[in-house]
C-alpha cells in the first residue's frame, strides 16, 4: 500500500444548503431561495482541501448504504482521495441542514447518522494507511473511541496527530496529551479550556492541557499558535465573503498539507489563512475549496 501525506478520520455528509436573507430566530419561517445538494462533512472538506492543494490523502469514514452515501464516495474518487469508507447498512449518511444568510454567515445543524457507526475495529482495518501517513487529522463528529484507536495506532508509527476539536466537547486527557497539534475556533477554544479570556490566553492555557501546539482561528481577524513556549499571529487575507460554510476545513486541510509538505507551523498558518478566505468567496463546502494555483495567487498578491 502506497504512503500518504495526510490520512483523515472524519465525518461524510451530504449538505442540504438554502440561502435566506437572514438566519431566523426561534420559532421564525422566512422563504429562502433554490436549495442545493452538496457534499460536506468536516472529515470529508478537509481531506479534499488537502487534496486540492497536492496532498496524497485518504480518509477513514463511514456512509449510509443509499444513493448519498454512493454519491459522496464517487466525489471523494473525483477529488484523488483513496476512500477507506465503511458502509452502514443500519443507518443512513450523515445529513447537514445548512442556511447561509447575505452576509455569507451560517447555522448548521448535523444528522450524524452512520458518522456514528464509525468504530474502532473499522480504524483497525485501515491501520496501515495510518501507519504510512505523515499526518492523521481528525475532527469531533465521529465517535471519540475511533479518534482513540487512530490516536493509539499513529503513536505506534511515527504519524503525527492533528485534532480540529469541532464540534467541542470535553475530552479526555489522554487524547490532548497525544496531539502534535490541536486546532480550534474561538469558542471551542473557550468550551474546551473552560473559561473565556484573550485569544493569546486561551492558547497557552489550551497547551497546558498536553498538545504539542495549539492554533486557534479567528475569523475575519486570521489566526494565531503556540508552540515552543511563544505565540505567533497570521494576519487575515482580505477578501469578498459570499458563504463562511467550509471555511475553518479549508484552513485545517491547508495546514495539514503544509505541515505534510515540511512547513513549520508559524510558516503553515499563511497559506492556511489564505485557503480559509478563498473558501468564503464561493459557495459551499468542498466546491468553494481552492486549488494550489488560486492559493499562491492570492498569496502573491497579499505581498
Amino acid at each position: 500500500m502506497s504512503a500518504v501525506d495526510v490520512c483523515v478520520l472524519g465525518s461524510i455528509n451530504m449538505d442540504l444548503v438554502v440561502r435566506a436573507p437572514r438566519l431566523p430566530v426561534p420559532g421564525e419561517t422566512l422563504l429562502g431561495g433554490p436549495w442545493r445538494q452538496l457534499a460536506g462533512g468536516k472529515g470529508a472538506n478537509q481531506a479534499v482541501a488537502a487534496a486540492r492543494l497536492g496532498a496524497r490523502v485518504a480518509l477513514i469514514g463511514c456512509v449510509g448504504d443509499d444513493g448519498f452515501g454512493r454519491a459522496l464516495v464517487g466525489e471523494l474518487e473525483r477529488a484523488g482521495i483513496r476512500p477507506e469508507v465503511r458502509v452502514s447498512s443500519a443507518a443512513p449518511t450523515g445529513v447537514a441542514l445548512i442556511t447561509v444568510d447575505d452576509s455569507g454567515e451560517n447555522t448548521i445543524v448535523v444528522a450524524p447518522g452512520a458518522n456514528a457507526r464509525l468504530d474502532p475495529r473499522h480504524v483497525a482495518a485501515a491501520a496501515e494507511t495510518i501507519r504510512s501517513a505523515a499526518w492523521l487529522v481528525a475532527q469531533l463528529e465521529t465517535p471519540v473511541e475511533s479518534l482513540e484507536a487512530a490516536i493509539r495506532i499513529a503513536r505506534e508509527a511515527d504519524t503525527r496527530v492533528l485534532l480540529n476539536a469541532a464540534p467541542a466537547r470535553e475530552l479526555p486527557a489522554t487524547i490532548l496529551e497525544s496531539l502534535d497539534v490541536l486546532v480550534v475556533n474561538e469558542g471551542e477554544g473557550a468550551q474546551i479550556a473552560g473559561s473565556e479570556g484573550p485569544a493569546e490566553a486561551q492558547v497557552e492555557a489550551l497547551a497546558k492541557l498536553g498538545p504539542r501546539a495549539v492554533v486557534m482561528t479567528l475569523g475575519a481577524r486570521g489566526a494565531l499558535a503556540f508552540a515552543d513556549g511563544r505565540v505567533c499571529r497570521q494576519a487575515p487575507c482580505a477578501v469578498q465573503v459570499r458563504d463562511a460554510v467550509g471555511a475553518g476545513d479549508a484552513f485545517v486541510g491547508a495546514l495539514a498539507c503544509e505541515l505534510a509538505r515540511g512547513a513549520t507551523l508559524a510558516a503553515a498558518l499563511r497559506p492556511a489563512c489564505a485557503a480559509g478566505a478563498l473558501a468564503t468567496t464561493r459557495d459551499g463546502a468542498q466546491a468553494a475549496l481552492p486549488t494550489r494555483a488560486e492559493l499562491e495567487a492570492l498569496l502573491d498578491g497579499a505581498h
